[in-house]
């Protein structure tokens, strides 16, 4: 089973999009996703901010802003 991690913040549209993008995914690709609101640690505010929604996998950012189903799908197959 792969396992990504999604940064994300409350209120932000393209994360609430990101999120159905990855109910998709899940449909078709057995993945684990770990949610991060950016806003907890400083850090991912800092390395994030300007990105989310982020997807991580295997420690390389995939994708990031508007996330692109077919190319997600893709990159986790």
């Amino acid at each position: 089973m792969k396992e990504i991690i999604f940064y994300t913040r409350p209120q932000c549209p393209l994360c609430i999009e990101a999120q159905i993008v990855l109910q998709l995914v899940q449909e078709e690709v057995p993945i684990v996703v770990h949610e991060r609101n950016i806003n907890e640690q400083d850090e991912w505010t800092e390395k994030y901010g300007l990105m989310i929604p982020v997807i991580e996998y295997n420690d390389e950012i995939i994708q990031y802003g508007a996330i692109d189903y077919p190319a997600l799908i893709k990159k986790l197959q």
